[in-house]
């Protein structure tokens, strides 16, 4: 079953956490809102904000028809909810006591996200304060790498309950050094899964759900970066910040339309997390995939991505190694291979991975007395099978084998 071999979550109690809450949250300050550029994404959801004076489409950004509450509810999902749930049967797998879909318990149930809130049945004893709301996080987290369970089915779970985390921390518009660090959470999150999304098939829930994971990862990094400045005029810069903006820079590598947003969105940035090695390495990238330098994007991306920027990275890699070779069978000589061994070097793949790559772009090796190599097609541009393309060879290095094998938990 879903809850076995699992520690019980273990609720606040609200005699001890009411008056430590209230008397924290008089502490935090109301974060600016400056107007961080969105992802273009052209095949990207925009869905329309509807407004009334009851109701309206909820986002982390746009809370401010709700008074401003400190939350009382000292478990993961309200009492009213958690019995509708189970009349009605609308039970995750995760949250089924000893897997009977109409019974749950306060140590399983989740709070869902609501995507229409009505701001007169707004109340504190609905909204989970902040300390519940990072046990919970962690409670989520935790399923990640504990579940027998599909990635997809444990992402859907996990990606629906942090939305509605990020709705109970909107509501009570905190912004604090535990709050900072919930969200760079749910940006490791929605980083792994993107990674994770892509290796799982290419079925078309799989495409959905990846689409909706970036265009929340997004809008994540976007309230984080508000909070980071929101931060730094009360206090001082956070220790992170310089990575986790350099993660909003990776995520334009795929965007062509994207120069002159993108530097105005850089002046915004203070001078110390400019001149970081993360920032460095993330423009240095960018500079290389616009310029089609293949062979340093490749380097650089093994010599100093960490996990999570490797993570964003990874489709990229793809494209660099297909214009590898696109070029050098362009400029080769026909009666002169370039060897398989040599190919292996640049673009930092095991020889077989060459060859199936070369294949699946529609190449012809020649198998000569001096090994494999590529024959010369004197063509331009390469055929873009879709198997190949979408198919990922890992890079062939011990840095980032050693990474994925220590990879962290988020």
């Amino acid at each position: 079953m879903a809850d076995k071999n699992r520690q019980p979550y273990k609720p606040i109690n609200r005699r001890n956490y009411s008056s430590s809450s209230s008397s924290s949250h008089s502490n935090y300050t109301k974060p600016r809102r400056p107007n961080y550029p969105h992802h273009s994404n052209p095949n990207s959801d925009r869905s329309a904000i509807t407004s009334s004076n009851s109701s309206r489409n909820y986002t982390d950004n746009d809370n401010q028809d709700f008074p401003t509450l400190v939350g009382t509810f000292p478990f993961m999902c309200p009492v009213e909810e958690r019995e509708r749930r189970e009349r009605l049967r609308d039970l995750a797998v995760f949250e089924r006591l000893h897997g009977d879909p109409a019974r749950t318990s306060p140590t399983l149930a989740v709070k869902k996200f609501c995507r229409t809130i009505s701001s007169k049945d707004v109340k504190a004893s609905d909204v989970r304060p902040v300390p519940v709301l990072e046990e919970t996080l962690d409670y989520l987290l935790s399923l990640l790498h504990s579940s027998d369970r599909s990635f997809e089915v444990v992402h859907d779970f996990i990606f629906d309950r942090i939305r509605s985390i990020r709705q109970d921390l909107s509501m009570q518009n905190v912004v604090s050094d535990q709050v900072i660090r919930m969200y760079e959470r749910m940006v490791k999150f929605h980083i792994i899964s993107y990674y994770n999304l892509r290796r799982s098939g290419g079925t078309q829930d799989t495409a959905s759900m990846s689409h909706l994971n970036l265009e929340q990862l997004m809008k994540v990094l976007t309230t984080l970066f508000n909070l980071y400045e929101a931060h730094r005029a009360a206090h001082s810069m956070c220790q992170n910040e310089a990575e986790f903006y350099s993660f909003y820079l990776l995520l334009h590598l795929g965007s062509h339309n994207q120069g002159e947003p993108l530097s105005l969105w850089l002046r915004r940035i203070p001078s110390g997390i400019l001149k970081s090695k993360e920032i460095c390495f993330a423009r240095a990238l960018l500079r290389c995939y616009r310029l089609g330098n293949y062979r340093r994007f490749i380097n650089i991306t093994e010599k100093e991505a960490s996990f999570l920027q490797n993570c964003l990275i990874e489709p990229y890699i793809n494209e660099a190694r297909v214009l590898a070779l696109s070029c050098i069978s362009y400029g080769g000589y026909k009666l002169q291979p370039y060897p398989l061994v040599y190919l292996s070097k640049l673009l930092m793949l095991k020889e077989s991975d060459v060859e199936s790559l070369c294949i699946d772009c529609g190449l012809e090796i020649s198998d000569g007395e001096t090994g494999k190599g590529l024959i010369s097609t004197k063509e331009l541009v390469i055929v873009k099978q879709s198997r190949g393309f979408q198919k990922y060879y890992p890079i062939h290095s011990e840095r980032i084998e050693r990474l994925f094998a220590e990879m962290s938990d988020v």
